[in-house]
């Protein structure tokens, strides 16, 4: 082997550059499995580099499956072992244009693909700088909020600062009547666990978010769709199939429904809490993309004040997919049991999010960084709405804000084959059946305004349409 040295010019620590030096001999096979690496103190002395470098840039080929360690005797080449794939097919089965086929695809696409189709904001939009600005602060805080499980319910400065946020839409809620959870998805399954059984039955808007779907199938439960109209859903069909089956629960979105983008009218917020009381069925009102409408609206929460309505909620959609946060707002009894479910599920708690988000909740920041947001999709939303209408298609109903806009074609149109295409060609389209329980938005498509400016998505849904002729 030839000598190392050290280069100031290479952009890597000293570190790295051993870690490199012995793992391009092991590749080269100059040093062969079962060889013994040069004693931390000979290495050091021989390429002038310190023992505690020396130690660490070992301890890296160990955790990397190079080098193995042995008491007293030092560092050993590994012998290399095959990587075992049992039962593993050449290629992946097609697999059906269903809503795990939008969550499998919007999550592992590559970086480079096109994404109108996807159910979340563009790392652009979120707030990254923030977020490493109060890690910062966190890391030199004294305490444990670094290491510790937390108390049961969650960060109390961060539900403190929920329940301010909660009166703005409305909502009265004690503090012991808030928890947190690691995500908006587990808010609902939480909510879900507690509320229904399998076999029960379940009512959901037609078309409505996808996951509700995955969720509910998850729990073995009969899901019954309700179509939608652009005040809500439609009652008249909402009575009728209350007739047909007695629902143990209904979840929604009452404001900035996905995929749709309308909120409920408050007319029809009163009649469902109404038909709520009179059929005994409860509600599970998920409002993730809160922070992004544009006007106040009526939330089924706020009328009902808790009493048959479980309010769920998430940062994920405005801060960060990765900073994983959600909340469940209940009456006492329901809070109880939520917190015996979560702690037999995940016992602890996300207690850094959940102090990272309080921060920025408290300073003011996370305010301004929502305002932002709603600015950039407004001035979004009236390019993306021309270019689709040029494409022949045309909203469904004005959105009361977010980032999304569910548009129809004519009823030739295919939205299922578009997707499947346009995957091939690395465009990610969320087709209507997707969100559909009764597999009536074959004619539909989701578009994410903030996804939705490459020419590319266009010129391929026209040449799909036939219309670059």
């Amino acid at each position: 082997m030839h000598r190392f040295h050290r280069s100031a010019d290479s952009g890597q620590s000293v570190v790295a550059q051993v870690v490199d030096y012995f793992a391009a001999a092991i590749a080269a096979r100059e040093l062969t499995p079962g060889a013994r690496l040069p004693s931390i103190r000979s290495f050091a002395l021989d390429s002038q580099v310190a023992k505690s470098t020396v130690v660490e840039a070992y301890d890296r080929l160990v955790a990397q499956g190079l080098a193995v360690s042995r008491a007293k005797s030092g560092f050993f080449v590994c012998t290399p072992r095959q990587v075992l794939e049992i039962g593993r097919a050449p290629s992946a089965p097609q697999r059906k244009v269903d809503e795990f086929w939008m969550l499998r695809n919007a999550l592992q696409l590559p970086s480079q693909a096109l994404r109108p189709g996807c159910g979340w904001l563009p790392p652009d939009y979120l707030n990254d700088e923030g977020i490493r600005r109060v890690l910062g602060t966190l890391r030199r805080e004294p305490g444990d909020a670094l290491t510790s499980y937390g108390e049961p319910a969650g960060y109390r400065g961060l539900r403190q600062q929920l329940q301010r946020h909660l009166g703005g839409r409305g909502i009265e809620a004690p503090l012991d009547g808030i928890v947190l959870t690691d995500s908006g998805s587990q808010a609902l399954d939480l909510a879900i666990r507690l509320l229904v059984q399998a076999g029960d039955t379940v009512f959901v808007d037609d078309p409505c978010y996808f996951n509700f779907q995955a969720s509910l199938r998850a729990h073995r439960v009969n899901v019954v769709g309700i179509p939608l109209t652009p005040s809500g859903p439609d009652m008249q069909q909402f009575e009728l199939e209350l007739a047909r089956h007695r629902p143990r629960l209904y979840i929604t979105n009452a404001v900035l429904q996905n995929p749709t983008g309308i909120s409920f009218s408050a007319a029809v917020v009163h009649q469902i809490l109404l038909l709520s009381r009179q059929h005994g069925f409860d509600i599970i009102e998920d409002d993730t993309f809160a922070d992004l409408e544009e006007r106040p609206a009526v939330r089924l929460a706020a009328l009902d004040q808790l009493q048959r309505v479980i309010y769920i909620g998430s940062f994920s959609k405005t801060l960060s997919g990765a900073t994983r946060c959600g909340f469940v707002v209940a009456k006492a009894e329901w809070i109880e049991a939520i917190l015996d479910l979560k702690l037999a599920t995940t016992f602890g708690n996300n207690e850094l999010s959940a102090q990272l988000i309080c921060k920025l909740l408290l300073d003011g920041s996370y305010r301004k960084h929502t305002e932002a947001i709603r600015q950039r999709l407004r001035k979004a939303a009236v390019s993306v709405r021309k270019r689709l209408r040029d494409c022949g298609l045309e909203p469904w109903a004005e959105p009361a804000g977010g980032p999304f806009l569910w548009v129809r074609g004519g009823p030739e149109m295919d939205a299922s084959a578009i997707a499947s295409a346009g995957l091939a060609a690395g465009i990610l389209y969320a087709p209507g059946n997707v969100f559909s329980v009764n597999n009536s938005a074959g004619h539909c498509l989701r578009f994410n305004v903030a996804y939705s400016h490459d020419p590319r998505i266009y010129a391929f849904l026209k040449k799909q349409l036939k219309l670059d002729a």
